[in-house]
């Protein structure tokens, strides 16, 4: 029980740092995919891939 709680800790604490520096927040749930922003918005989109001008990824 004790890693149980130093592991969920430290999981908070990183996303919190990642708050406060605008980066993105990944979670799994039933694998799929969920981004939160910076913003506090929820998505699917990948916000780490580039795009082109046509919205395609960038190889």
């Amino acid at each position: 029980m004790e890693l149980k709680r130093i592991g969920t800790r430290s999981a908070r604490k990183a996303q919190e740092e990642n708050r406060r520096l605008g980066i993105p927040n990944a979670y799994s749930r039933n694998g799929t995919l969920y981004f939160e922003l910076p913003d506090g918005t929820i998505t699917q989109k990948d916000p780490f891939v580039e795009e082109d001008a046509d919205g395609e990824p960038k190889n």
